[in-house]
């Protein structure tokens, strides 16, 4: 399912081509595209010309992650779109 859902998201880049795309989970990330070293944050590949990022998951399970701390993740993500001012 999380391989299907990572094809399905880079057909979406491909036709949509956002500045920046960011996944939620590294697992998920890891699984949906076979990168078992990859960490959080903005990743080296990218999809096409989009930046790829990826952030922690919200879930309640992850609980070592704060509300801030998520708030700070997509901070960075908003930066790299371009959609808030850097600090």
């Amino acid at each position: 399912e999380l391989r299907e859902g990572g094809a399905a998201l880079v057909d979406n880049v491909e036709a949509w081509r956002p500045r920046v795309v960011a996944v939620s989970g590294i697992t998920a990330y890891r699984t949906a595209f076979g990168r078992t070293r990859s960490s959080l944050g903005q990743q080296d590949e990218r999809m096409g010309d989009t930046a790829l990022w990826v952030v922690p998951n919200p879930s309640g399970l992850n609980a070592h992650e704060t509300i801030d701390s998520l708030a700070d993740w997509f901070i960075l993500v908003g930066q790299a779109a371009g959609l808030l001012p850097k600090s």
